[in-house]
């Protein structure tokens, strides 16, 4: 079963600073039926102006994972670590036991767009960690590459929740499928362009629910770039 959600039914804010769309309930947005989906509870597609940011603010018990699809998010948090998050750079904040941080646009010109993307974790109350890593255009191109899991596995960055997350970008005549074990389920995001998802047309901001597929076959990109989660069914 797969179940659409378009961009446009998604849930909108606008602060002056921060123009966001939230593909869960986040904030003063609220919709009872998309609370989440299994251990994904935020997905929020933020754009902030030059010079803006969230000041320093407190999180715990969330694994919290940052994308930037365009400009610079410069990151400051209380473990020490600072840093500028680039485009193709995943970035991955384990709040644990409680950890403040603070993130802003460095530019004096240009908006940064950014995924702000979170996952309850397995277990409460662990370590505090970051992790910060760049995977490469070409790593990405016509296949998944793997960028956060569990296991940390194939040089991914580590989760403390059992969620494959990866990336492909797809164009023209390339053609991707992914194979979803059994009892497991799906989330995909479309961050920019357009693909076809098993028949179904997904553009810029569309998100998909998928349970019970074994198979996605992903065609007819154009300048495509997709992100999937791979959960199991959260709380077994």
């Amino acid at each position: 079963m797969i179940k659409i959600r378009r961009s446009h039914e998604r849930g909108a804010s606008d602060l002056g600073w921060l123009k966001s769309q939230h593909t869960f309930s986040f904030g003063n947005y609220y919709h009872p039926a998309h609370m989440g989906f299994q251990s994904l509870r935020v997905i929020n597609d933020d754009r902030v102006a030059p010079g803006a940011g969230f000041g320093t603010h407190p999180h715990n018990n969330m694994e919290i994972i940052s994308y930037v699809l365009s400009g610079a998010l410069e990151h400051k948090d209380s473990m020490g670590n600072g840093s500028i998050i680039k485009p193709g750079e995943v970035q991955r904040l384990s709040a644990g036991t409680g950890i403040t941080h603070s993130e802003f646009n460095p530019s004096k010109d240009n908006e940064v767009h950014f995924l702000q993307i979170w996952f309850v974790p397995d277990t409460d109350n662990v370590e505090p960690g970051y992790a910060q890593q760049t995977f490469a255009e070409q790593e990405k191109r016509g296949r998944f590459r793997l960028v956060a899991s569990k296991s940390g596995r194939d040089g991914s960055i580590t989760l403390h929740q059992d969620v494959d997350m990866s990336i492909t970008l797809i164009d023209q005549e390339e053609k991707i499928d992914y194979a979803i074990a059994t009892g497991r389920t799906a989330w995909v995001h479309i961050t920019r362009g357009q693909v076809v998802m098993n028949d179904n047309e997904l553009k810029t901001g569309d998100g998909a629910a998928i349970r019970d597929e074994g198979m996605l076959q992903f065609r007819s990109g154009i300048d495509a770039e997709v992100i999937l989660f791979d959960m199991t069914p959260f709380g077994s």
